[in-house]
């Protein structure tokens, strides 16, 4: 393999072909499923985890999402609604760990970096700039309901595949888990200065 000097260090770096990807060939390829032996059939496998990858984006915006308010949380509201944010970005951080071992137990590859995920999220990406509470209150009730939509649909469409365990995943996970976010958001957001203001 050929080497060249990264610029600023010393280190050799490794050659880079014209996509920017290393020149040894991937082990798997990303939209392919290997052979698992887990009593499921191959398009059962590939429709899950195509769902799953999808969610996965999502599930990883989100927490994202929950970040950012975290660390631009201001106004009366600051110290419950940093508190609530960081907890429920662990909570997410959870779930993506989850979601992402039942794709590489489906015999896929998991959807990992941030730009494959900016790519690929149905979310809406938000401003830069810091947010007044309320419409930090309403963006997260946006994508939970987002999440909550595609998790309903994946779900059935798993039970029909027959996909038991991806079934499960997605009602006693990512189903309750964000049901539950969102009443969170939601009660909060009744106790915003601007919803009492109205």
């Amino acid at each position: 393999m050929a080497y060249e000097k990264s610029p600023g260090t010393g280190a050799a770096a490794p050659s880079l072909d014209a996509t920017g990807t290393l020149g040894a060939p991937s082990a798997q390829s990303f939209a392919g499923v290997a052979d698992m032996r887990i009593a499921l059939a191959r398009t059962s496998r590939a429709q899950s985890v195509a769902l799953l990858n999808q969610l996965l984006a999502d599930t990883m915006t989100l927490r994202d999402l929950y970040k950012k308010h975290h660390w631009q949380a201001s106004g009366p509201m600051f110290y419950p609604l940093h508190l609530l944010f960081d907890k429920h970005h662990d909570e997410q951080a959870e779930l993506i760990d989850v979601i992402a071992e039942r794709v590489q137990t489906l015999g896929g590859t998991s959807i990992a970096m941030a730009a494959d995920v900016a790519e690929a999220t149905s979310l809406a990406r938000p401003p830069r700039e810091r947010e007044e509470s309320s419409q930090q209150l309403t963006r997260l009730a946006d994508a939970h309901e987002r999440v909550l939509h595609a998790a309903r649909e994946a779900a059935r469409r798993a039970a029909e595949l027959g996909d038991d365990g991806t079934n499960d995943l997605l009602v006693s996970g990512v189903i309750r888990t964000n049901e539950k976010q969102a009443w969170f958001i939601h009660e909060q957001s009744q106790r915003s200065p601007a919803s009492r203001s109205r």
